[in-house]
């Protein structure tokens, strides 16, 4: 062996020496936090009480991280929320996790995260801690439990559910609760929308609602408001919360992205966007939502836009999406949704988009066009939990899923 290939073996093997030293050491430096206690998220922590159930949580910061777990879960894709239950009642509590986010994180998932390599001990020290640090259940008669809950990211505000089973009994909860991290981002700042009182008409009666809502114009517009975007095809109705919680138990989450803000009504850019996550974080079904300035027996009512991207799931993660043209199917992908959700009590369609056929497309904004029956979906939302079967389907528009008889003003051939 010559001298040159003697010296560059000699370095590689000084190279793979130090790599395994780096990660031998790696393994040694977690230890378990010496201040893990929960007081200081304790003390900044959203609380309510019902039904002799009391409710306190918080979202971790990147400090509390670090300190509760001697990592930064937030790097890690993963948000941290601390819940407290008390549970007053006569019967055992079990908070369901999935109700919380469909896409949870078990404790020893987050911890495996944060493994190194030949781990060893370390590892097994990791997976104790961060199971201990969870939220377990039951909640007995009586008794406090508290722990964290691993979820997905939301920025700003994070719109939390908390379900608690009984026997024959769910105690529901949702709170709105600010994401420390963002406190001083400008990009979250953005309160929704608020209409002075005097300014919101309140209709007491399902007619005057319904011709309200027809009223509506058919679409978004671009900021000039002279081009037209994407049809208003959806109406939630119901309190922020019962809405806001009905679509989280569909996995749908706050996100609204800069193409979302090329969308105008009444003015103004959208006043929340929640998207659906697919498998693996893909792009799915959006809802664009816009309050209107009157109520129905003064619960809140928005119009909202419904629509999904050209490619669906498998469109690129990082492309611009374009509203993919069947925009009546993803309206009724969220409709079904918000059946599943437990939180619907009434469905009604009436027009207000307008017809467009196949034949006769409408185009929005970047080059996207579509076509419609031309109904409007109208949801009416309240306090979960309800039943497929208490689901009330109001006689105004009658409409038929496809391969039913047609809707009024569609075309045997739109449903081919």
């Amino acid at each position: 062996m010559n001298q040159s290939a003697f010296l560059r073996r000699c370095l590689c093997t000084i190279a793979q020496a130090a790599v395994l030293a780096c990660l031998l050491a790696g393994c040694s430096t977690w230890q378990p936090p010496p201040d893990a206690g929960d007081a200081p998220v304790r003390a900044r922590a959203t609380s309510v009480t019902k039904q002799d159930v009391s409710l306190s949580a918080a979202v971790l910061s990147t400090a509390d991280s670090e300190r509760m777990f001697g990592v930064n879960l937030n790097a890690t894709g993963v948000q941290p929320v601390w819940i407290e239950v008390t549970n007053q009642t006569s019967q055992s509590l079990g908070l369901l996790r999935t109700g919380t986010d469909p896409d949870y994180f078990s404790p020893l998932e987050v911890a495996w995260s944060v493994h190194t390599w030949f781990g060893g001990k370390t590892n097994a020290r990791i997976d104790e801690w961060f199971n201990r640090q969870g939220f377990h259940n039951p909640i007995p008669p009586g008794a406090t439990r508290s722990g964290v809950v691993f979820t997905n990211p939301e920025r700003g505000t994070k719109l939390l559910n908390v379900d608690l089973l009984g026997n024959l009994s769910l105690v529901t909860f949702t709170l709105f609760l600010k994401v420390p991290d963002d406190a001083g981002n400008p990009s979250f700042a953005r309160q929704l929308f608020e209409y002075p009182a005097s300014a919101v008409t309140d209709y007491r009666d399902l007619p005057s609602l319904r011709a309200a809502l027809e009223r509506l114009p058919c679409c978004a517009t671009d900021a000039t408001g002279q081009v037209s975007a994407d049809p208003l095809n959806g109406v939630a109705i119901g309190d922020l919360e019962d809405f806001g919680a009905a679509m989280v138990r569909r996995n749908y989450r706050r996100n609204q992205q800069a193409f979302d803000n090329a969308q105008y009504v009444f003015g103004r850019i959208p006043d929340a966007v929640l998207r659906k996550q697919a498998q693996a974080g893909a792009p799915a079904n959006w809802i664009r939502a816009w309050r209107v300035p009157f109520s129905y027996e003064a619960r809140t009512v928005y119009v909202l836009q419904i629509g999904r991207p050209v490619g669906g799931r498998f469109a690129a993660k990082d492309s611009v999406p374009v509203l993919h043209e069947d925009v009546d199917e993803a309206r009724n992908l969220v409709i079904q949704d918000g059946m599943y959700s437990e939180g619907m009590e009434k469905l009604g369609f009436i027009g207000g988009v307008g017809h467009a056929p196949r034949a006769q497309v409408r185009t929005a904004l970047d080059g996207a066009y579509y076509f419609t029956d031309g109904l409007r979906a109208v949801m009416f939302f309240a306090t979960r939990p309800l039943s497929l079967s208490d689901l009330e389907i109001l006689d105004w528009v009658p409409y038929v899923v496809r391969y039913g008889a047609p809707a009024s003003g569609e075309d045997k051939d739109d449903r081919e």
